[in-house]
């Protein structure tokens, strides 16, 4: 007497990939669904000059609102804070200016906001709306669908999120990571641990830290982010 066989299944060996992988190795991987069928559609509204910054990333799907087909909207952005030129990123603003100088700006924008009208008159003249908007300035919104995969869009955040990105941007950057986070929680804490909130050395700062000494560079920015690492991970002197 026996049983009948209600089932086989065969045992197949299934390769598993952890999220939590040290670098260099780790690419937040998992049966290949975070990088490539894992996409995320962001709607966005921005200046001209942060959406600039966006497209230099190169890896997301764009489609961005026509100033040849549509007349752009009456709307500029001004910040808040008017910051000084820092003089350790050429790239950067530091502290606040001194308020007479902010006021200045402040008008410098006003002249830059009133070629609005400008536009708006030559365009109803017949003006080709193509040409007419060449006179705009940069602080005057966009808008666009940015599509990514999520791969690429914590590429985008890791760089975008850092101190040494501009405000603005990184305001930008913040809001996308707030809104994906409870959408791929497991993704993006291995983002967090593994990615930005981890500490990259170069050989130099290896070296500094084996021999207890000063980091052998007479760059000052590498001497500025070795002493802001230094005192992240709790080292004394060099």
């Amino acid at each position: 007497i026996y049983d009948r066989i209600a089932d086989i299944t065969k045992d197949v060996k299934q390769d598993v990939y952890d999220l939590e992988v040290e670098s260099p190795h780790h690419n937040f991987v998992a049966n290949g669904f975070v990088v490539h069928n894992c996409e995320f559609k962001f709607h966005c509204k921005m200046p001209i000059f942060v959406a600039r910054q966006f497209i230099r990333h190169r890896t997301a799907n764009v489609n961005e609102v026509s100033g040849r087909y549509s007349v752009l909207p009456d709307t500029f952005y001004r910040p808040d804070d008017v910051r000084k030129q820092s003089v350790t990123n050429k790239q950067g603003g530091a502290e606040l200016s001194d308020s007479r100088t902010a006021q200045e700006f402040l008008a410098y924008l006003d002249k830059a906001e009133a070629l609005y009208a400008d536009y708006a008159k030559l365009a109803e003249k017949g003006i080709s709306r193509e040409l007419a908007r060449i006179g705009l300035p940069v602080s005057l919104y966009t808008e666009w669908y940015w599509k990514c995969d999520l791969h690429n869009t914590m590429r985008f955040l890791s760089l975008r999120m850092d101190s040494h990105a501009q405000q603005e941007i990184r305001d930008y950057a913040n809001a996308m990571f707030s809104l994906i986070q409870p959408l791929a929680p497991v993704s993006l804490e291995a983002f967090l641990d593994y990615e930005f909130e981890s500490v990259r050395l170069s050989r130099l700062e290896i070296e500094a830290i084996k021999s207890g000494q000063p980091i052998a560079t007479e760059n000052k920015r590498e001497a500025a982010e070795w002493e802001v690492k230094r005192q992240l991970l709790g080292l004394k002197g060099g």
